[in-house]
């Protein structure tokens, strides 16, 4: 045929336009845990299990932020909750945007929340502001001889797949409450102190300061009393799973129908394949830790460290839960979000009354065995259901999705970021980092996540935490003879929380997990100056 006529063919064909790239989404919401409520008495702390795992298979970047299941401990009051006021301890394991050194494992973050978010402390010398206007950054002290707190977080080890990572808070006798600090505020008693139980080291780890929480009183006086450095913590938590943002694409086909697809999610199995994400939800009362250990630095006799079973209330599973999650394009208002049908591929489960997790409907979702362990693939894709009574995201097969949409060709790679920064402490000579200064150093830990901690050995007494938290030279003397006794008693291999009866222990990364000099086996913690990317430059 003629060229002219092969034109004139063409041109009688009807139009087809290009298909549009996918647009960009993302995917947010709860999982929401039901449990039985807990006596008032049981308000000296907390301790749970929750499953440790690599929420999706490649980390998105710095956008993304989401925690596992975990729970938000806050300050118990005789009547109503003082107006205006958020205050609590609620960070525990995921991954946050403010993270240096991610990657698909999550990190644990302290998480304590002064009077309205003023102050965040995450960690020794983690938290807001700035080291020449710090709001949280001097908030925990290192209390643990025998475990390195990086900057960035504590790191669980690389691959970690589904193991429960024990932790909690209870109050220890450390500290004497204060008429009045330098602010002209009160200040209590409570040194609310984290508490692990890991495979490779298990016990206290640091505490907050209570002049964390009181300094936090200048935004108002009528918090002074309120908060948790002198209020005992509410039992009746709720635990959930938080997540506020996940990568995702729409997209439509011709028909007007409109598909999307998440960045691949998964949740780990066990052997009987359905997952376990929370166990053993345990409140105690002092009788459990904090009577023995306060009648022990009086003068009386050692305890061990193990929490009494006596002082502590296990909390039961109720039928149910649910979830929040919605997907929808970015920018969407919060009113027209739409939610995922969840309960078609999951479906909440107890095995026993004091587990929690998942059963998974095979129709829609992939399981697989990676050299981690089992796991499952939630539904990629999901199709609109535009029903007038109920508009939802339904799970369909890559099949269903039609090729013009272009999702089966979508990914959600590791983006391209620039190299962040380091986090440094102040150098000055006359800072409270230099004087009077750490008793040995510097030392290099080298973590899984690609960084590399410089730390020092301080006595406890003067590790820079303490000496900004408003306490007299005899009062953190005080502090110092009473960590003597928990260092040459408390060891890092015994069980403080009671163990789990399902699953397995997560691991710390064993970089983290640190032997004192000799001659500073008692009375001194390693404190972390410095971490930045591992290079030939740092390892010197």
């Amino acid at each position: 045929m003629p060229l002219t006529r092969l034109l004139l063919a063409a041109a009688l064909l009807p139009a087809v336009l290009p298909a549009a790239e996918p647009g960009k989404a993302e995917m947010a919401g709860y999982m929401l845990v039901p449990v039985d409520r807990v006596p008032a008495k049981y308000n000296a702390g907390f301790s749970v299990y929750a499953a440790a795992w690599p929420l999706l298979t490649q980390y998105p970047g710095h956008r993304f932020q989401t925690g596992l299941f975990g729970t938000w401990m806050f300050a118990q009051y005789d009547g109503a909750k003082p107006k205006d006021l958020y205050s609590d301890i609620e960070g525990g394991l995921g991954w946050w945007r403010d993270t240096r050194f991610p990657t698909e494992t999550p990190k644990f973050i302290m998480g304590g929340v002064g009077a309205n978010f003023k102050d965040i402390a995450n960690g020794p010398a983690h938290g807001r502001g700035s080291w020449e206007k710090p709001q949280g950054l001097y908030g925990v002290a290192q209390l643990s001889p025998w475990l390195l707190f990086p900057i960035d977080g504590l790191n669980v080890k690389q691959g970690t797949h589904g193991g429960l990572f024990g932790y909690g808070y209870l109050p220890l006798p450390f500290a004497q409450a204060k008429t009045t600090t330098a602010a002209k505020v009160p200040m209590g008693d409570n040194c609310w102190t984290l508490f692990l139980n890991t495979g490779n080291f298990k016990g206290p780890v640091c505490f907050f300061t209570p002049y964390f929480w009181a300094h936090s009183v200048e935004l108002n006086p009528a918090y002074a009393g309120q908060m948790l450095d002198a209020r005992p913590s509410d039992p009746n938590k709720a635990f959930q799973m938080e997540t506020q943002y996940v990568p995702a694409a729409v997209a439509q086909d011709s028909s007007g129908k409109t598909f999307a697809r998440v960045a691949p999610t998964v949740f780990p199995v066990g052997p009987e394949g359905y997952s376990v994400t929370m166990h053993r939800l345990t409140c105690y009362d002092r009788s459990a830790l904090y009577d023995g250990v306060k009648a022990w630095f009086d003068g009386g006799a050692p305890v061990s460290g193990a929490l009494n079973p006596a002082g502590a209330f296990v909390q039961s599973f109720k039928n149910g839960g649910g979830s929040t999650w919605r997907l929808y394009p970015e920018g969407t208002p919060k009113e027209k979000k739409t939610p995922i049908d969840w309960k078609s591929f999951g479906t909440p489960f107890s095995p026993e009354p004091t587990t929690y997790g998942y059963k998974w409907n095979d129709a829609y979702v992939t399981r697989s065995v990676t050299k981690q362990g089992a796991q499952v693939m939630l539904p990629e894709y999901f199709r609109l259901n535009e029903d007038p009574k109920r508009t939802q995201w339904l799970p369909v097969k890559p099949a269903e999705v039609p090729a013009e949409t272009q999702l089966q060709a979508k990914s959600f790679p590791r983006p391209k970021e620039r190299a962040q920064a380091p986090y440094d402490t102040p150098e000055g000579a006359t800072t409270t980092w230099k004087t009077p200064g750490p008793k040995a150093g510097p030392f290099k830990a080298f973590l899984g996540d690609g960084s590399v901690v410089t730390y020092y050995w301080y006595r406890f007494a003067d590790q820079p935490a303490l000496l900004n938290a408003d306490l007299t030279k005899a009062e953190r003397e005080a502090m110092q003879v009473k960590v003597e006794k928990l260092h040459r008693a408390w060891t890092k291999d015994r069980d403080y929380l009671a163990p789990p009866t399902v699953g397995r222990l997560a691991d710390l990364d064993p970089a983290q997990v640190v032997t004192p000099p000799k001659g500073l086996e008692v009375g001194y913690v390693p404190i972390a100056t410095r971490q930045e990317l591992a290079t030939p430059a740092a390892a010197k």
